[in-house]
């Protein structure tokens, strides 16, 4: 697969000239091991699900560092935590600008242990899958009509997923099993694997949705916390995270529970057994599939740009917004996401309400729906789903919410 180029790589070439330690995290598959040795061709490579490399480290930490001191990328850290003790005190000796380069394919911000050890040390960032503005210029066949909202929901941003495109689901069926069989195992001992596959699967059938773990619990037949347990597992794997309600000083704010979200769509559709882009167009999920991307890519939009997210929902008694966008701390986009094609200006009624309430702020009323034409009216803008996808990275940088080209 030809390289594809990545929007977060000017954020980590700004942090090798700034920190001795960079780290790298995102989903296994998600192009970390690829966009790196294309950014850093002479450095050295160490991969340590390499049983060779694993067991110097683990046995003799400083010794394996000594035959790597500088410009060395250590891939899949989380396999040998113990050696960044070691990483440590090397870097507290020489704080040197891009000195060592890990990468993980877990959550290392969700594991105690290796957060302490980074702390102050390293700029951490997250690669997820692609985002749309990434390939939407190199694979123009999957997004040409007819049914291009639908094939971008179904394979998702995986690369292989993307590339494959006939064979997406077959690869992302692998990617499940692969998962569930393998790195499960690796971050917990879990001991009935069948019914944390059920787990999953129940999980994605509650994308959108606010988060009940009992009720989870109860339709798989184990306990809130066996829940609350299996979802961190779910979280430090990148496969799914919670969002967060929008607070405030407002009143009538509810609504305190988070809801759960998938990092790619095209998992997202494997786990709940849809077999081609055409089962998308009637499918009783679409709604929430469509939603999960949107939200997907702000979150993919702030990481590129090296921002933590700033992505919220507002739900009260009365009415909810599915995404609040918060660009600074006066900037607020109130998005609402609707999958059907034909645009109503009633898809406005729940951002323009909120507004009315936030009389301390000037937010914008906006919606995102599932054609492709942008619509500007007077009580805000309706934007197709591509303009959306297209805008974000420019929003967030300039605050211009119009479609960003790339270079």
């Amino acid at each position: 697969m030809e390289f594809i180029p990545r929007a977060l790589a000017p954020v980590l070439l700004q942090d090798l000239k700034t920190f001795p330690v960079l780290t790298v995290t995102g989903p296994r598959q998600s192009g970390k091991s690829t966009l790196l040795q294309h950014l850093l061709p002479d450095w050295s490579y160490i991969n340590l699900e390499d049983r060779t490399h694993r067991e110097f480290a683990e046995s003799d930490p400083k010794g394996f560092l000594e035959n790597y001191r500088d410009k060395v990328v250590f891939d899949e850290i989380q396999r040998t935590p113990q050696l960044l003790s070691d990483i440590q005190v090397a870097v507290d000796k020489d704080r040197r600008p891009g000195r060592f380069v890990l990468t993980g394919s877990h959550n290392l911000l969700l594991l105690e242990s290796v957060s302490q050890s980074l702390s102050g040390r390293t700029a951490i960032r997250n690669l997820l899958p692609f985002s749309f503005d990434e390939i939407s210029p190199l694979f123009p066949e999957l997004f040409s009509e007819p049914h291009s909202l639908e094939s971008v929901l179904y394979r998702g941003g995986y690369p292989l997923a993307v590339s494959l495109k006939e064979d997406a689901h077959t690869w992302l069926q692998a990617y499940v099993q692969t998962y569930i069989e393998r790195d499960v195992r690796l971050i917990r001992n879990v001991s009935n694997l069948a019914t944390f596959e059920h787990f999953v699967r129940m999980a994605a059938s509650r994308a959108g949705q606010l988060l009940d773990l009992s009720s989870i619990g109860n339709d798989i037949g184990v306990t809130h916390n066996t829940i609350k347990d299996w979802l961190g597992i779910l979280e430090v794997g990148f496969i799914c995270f919670r969002l967060s309600p929008y607070f405030r000083n407002y009143a009538k704010r509810l609504i305190k529970s988070p809801k759960l979200y998938f990092y790619d769509t095209g998992l997202l559709c494997t786990l709940l057994n849809i077999r081609d882009p055409e089962e998308l167009i009637t499918h009783p999920f679409r709604g929430a599939i469509f939603e999960n991307w949107c939200i997907a890519e702000g979150m993919k939009a702030f990481l590129n740009s090296g921002r933590k997210p700033r992505i919220f929902f507002w739900r009260d008694k009365k009415m909810e917004v599915d995404m609040l966008v918060e660009r600074t701390s006066t900037e607020l986009l109130l998005l609402e996401c609707k999958s059907g094609r034909t645009p109503q200006s009633t898809f406005l009624d729940a951002p323009n309400t909120l507004k009315e309430i936030m009389t301390d702020l000037a937010p914008i009323p906006a919606v995102v729906y599932g054609a492709e034409e942008t619509q500007k009216r007077s009580q805000g803008t309706l934007f197709g789903w591509k303009d959306f996808a297209l805008s974000l990275p420019s929003y967030l940088q300039h605050g211009e919410l119009s479609p960003h080209e790339r270079e």
